[in-house]
């Protein structure tokens, strides 16, 4: 994933403004171009943020393009196999974040990456990202999928649930819709009051994949299923005491994010995003996913926790 000008070519002299992000009617062309971010120095990159109605940056975003800055310091022959990050500071929407990376270790298998993202001075993010060299392994096992699911084309979409449910699309989630760069399906059928979530097992399950074609570069996939993974984990937290849609309870922030990435996938392709929380106690939540491609092969592990404060 590159930008049409050169990484030289796209150093920011003093006063120039960022790049803005274009107006496309694909949401998935918007996220390549979100994801695709400026150089302007050796280690330095510089990510878009769009002007967003929300109080902070997505997480997923912040997520995904740091991923992209640390892989452009490498030599694009080993691919991430492993991250671990945490949100420190709630993001402003619509200022650029500024993405400096550390070149921890360049070792025979294994390359080693730091990012810090700023934003208006202040550090907001940290990520530690970890690439290894494909090999042959001795041996291969997996654990199947945990339940059988129906077939994401049989299954209706968010939006359809809502409209279903409420006649007509609020505007808020019109606008969240018609930019959303994945079509979202759960595979349970949403709860829309508190009795129904009352005493649900703490586990959510949907199928995703990019609404459009991300194209061929595996860096992209790698970050756009990145920024994916903070869409919808945390669900299996307030599934047992809120409905996921309407209005909420809690204010909720996530706090760390791991990853770790077993096999290669395309995120323009449907994957299953298996999730479940083991514990909320304290103030936070802890969610584990598990992503299966439509054979039932393990693609990726993640593991969050969130901030949950009552409003």
């Amino acid at each position: 994933m590159r930008s049409s000008a050169s990484p030289t070519s796209a150093s920011c002299e003093p006063g120039r403004e960022p790049r803005r992000i274009p107006r496309m009617t694909n949401p998935a062309e918007r996220l390549v171009d979100l994801l695709d971010l400026e150089q302007i120095e050796v280690n330095i990159f510089r990510g878009l943020s769009p002007q967003e109605s929300l109080q902070r940056v997505f997480g997923g975003q912040v997520a995904g393009q740091a991923l992209v800055a640390a892989a452009r310091t490498t030599d694009g022959e080993r691919p991430v196999h492993s991250l671990h990050a945490y949100f420190l500071r709630p993001g402003r929407p619509g200022v650029p974040i500024v993405y400096q990376v550390e070149r921890v270790r360049d070792g025979r298998s294994f390359t080693t990456r730091r990012v810090t993202a700023v934003q208006q001075g202040r550090t907001i993010f940290n990520l530690t990202a970890s690439f290894h060299k494909p090999e042959e392994g001795s041996f291969e096992h997996q654990l199947p999928p945990a339940r059988k699911v129906p077939d994401p084309e049989s299954l209706p979409t968010v939006t359809e649930e809502i409209r279903e449910h409420l006649g007509a699309l609020p505007e808020r989630y019109e606008r969240m819709a018609r930019r959303q760069p994945f079509d979202i399906r759960y595979v349970d059928r949403l709860r829309w009051t508190v009795a129904e979530a009352k005493d649900a097992e703490p586990r959510s399950a949907v199928w995703m994949r990019a609404v459009g074609p991300l194209g061929d570069d595996p860096v992209v996939h790698t970050c756009a299923l990145t920024y994916a993974s903070d869409m919808t984990l945390l669900d299996a937290v307030r599934i047992p005491v809120e409905p996921l849609w309407g209005p909420r309870s809690f204010d909720i922030a996530s706090l760390d994010h791991a990853m770790w990435f077993h096999r290669p996938f395309r995120a323009d392709e449907w994957f299953l995003y298996d999730q479940e929380s083991p514990i909320a106690t304290g103030g936070r939540g802890l969610a584990r996913g598990r992503i299966y491609d439509t054979e039932g092969r393990l693609l990726v592990s993640v593991v969050q926790e969130g901030l949950f404060r009552a409003l």
